[in-house]
């Protein structure tokens, strides 16, 4: 009987025999995995580094936020907290690294304007309202993007902007002082006032720089509370000293230290951490 032939099974796939060309294979497949990882993400840092006359004011620094997380990010003066945040928002451009926002905008080529458009939003320590206006024009002013401010206070606002504004005075805890002047609102409703400003822009991320410097017991207790609100619908990255209020946000803490990240999980975590102590919490 003649014998049939032997149909010829899957050709095994050309590895060159290079040691190199392995090497190439492979990083590039790790990049893949490292480039779908990355657009899953909200806020990606990877590598960044910034230095000013040589001090190293980001050192190497990675971090990971997702869609919809709140993060506190804690750490003594001089951890490059605010240089982190000045990378994220265009004020400051690293050295290297990378900073992609929403899996594949790269950051570092737009500008502070250009980031905030896209959805970014930043709170300085020190609030930055109008103080010879009362709280509802400053929101208004808020809403009106590129019309200046005679014209957006003259402006009729729609029904939607209406009620856009009801929920932030509602969320601020500042609907019952909607036509007091900014001016003589207390510190910590000036805070909120000017988060509330932020939110009238609709970012996606909020940043926030120590929001709760300077106020009473009960005002930090229920910045904490609105903070938790306003993170049901967006990401908020919140830079805090006050370990009882990280810990009333009950959040993901980063601690930096040198420019990069020191130690990261739940506040009772990175509390134990020895390193955390010596260099921050122990002090």
């Amino acid at each position: 009987m003649m014998q049939q032939p032997i149909e010829p099974g899957p050709a095994e796939p050309f590895v060159s025999p290079h040691p190199y060309a392995t090497q190439r294979a492979l990083e590039r497949r790790a990049k893949q995995t490292a480039d779908g990882a990355r657009r899953e993400t909200l806020l990606y840092l990877d590598g960044v580094t910034k230095s000013f006359d040589g001090f190293k004011a980001i050192n190497k620094l990675s971090l990971v936020l997702q869609k919809g997380e709140m993060r506190a990010i804690i750490g003594p003066n001089g951890a490059g907290k605010t240089t982190m945040m000045d990378i994220i928002t265009g004020k400051t451009k690293p050295d290297s690294g990378e900073v992609f926002f929403r899996g594949d905008v790269d950051l570092t080529r737009h500008d502070e304007a250009a980031i905030a458009s896209l959805g970014i939003g930043r709170k300085f320590q020190k609030p930055t309202v109008f103080e010879s206006l009362d709280v509802d024009e400053n929101l208004r002013l808020s809403l009106a993007g590129s019309r200046s401010v005679f014209s957006a206070l003259r402006h009729k606002r729609t029904v939607e902007e209406a009620a856009k504004i009801e929920a932030i005075l509602a969320t601020t805890r500042l609907t019952d002082k909607r036509h007091r002047l900014a001016a003589d609102l207390s510190h910590g409703q000036k805070q909120w006032l000017e988060i509330g400003m932020l939110l009238a822009q609709d970012p996606e991320l909020l940043l926030v720089d120590e929001p709760v410097a300077g106020m009473t017991d009960a005002e930090t207790a229920e910045t904490a509370r609105l903070l938790r609100e306003i993170a049901e619908t967006r990401s908020v990255v919140v830079v805090e000293h006050d370990m009882h209020f990280v810990r009333e946000l009950g959040v993901k803490v980063t601690c930096l230290h040198e420019g990069s990240v020191l130690s990261e999980g739940t506040l009772d975590h990175v509390s134990a951490d020895p390193r955390v102590v010596e260099v921050y919490l122990g002090r």
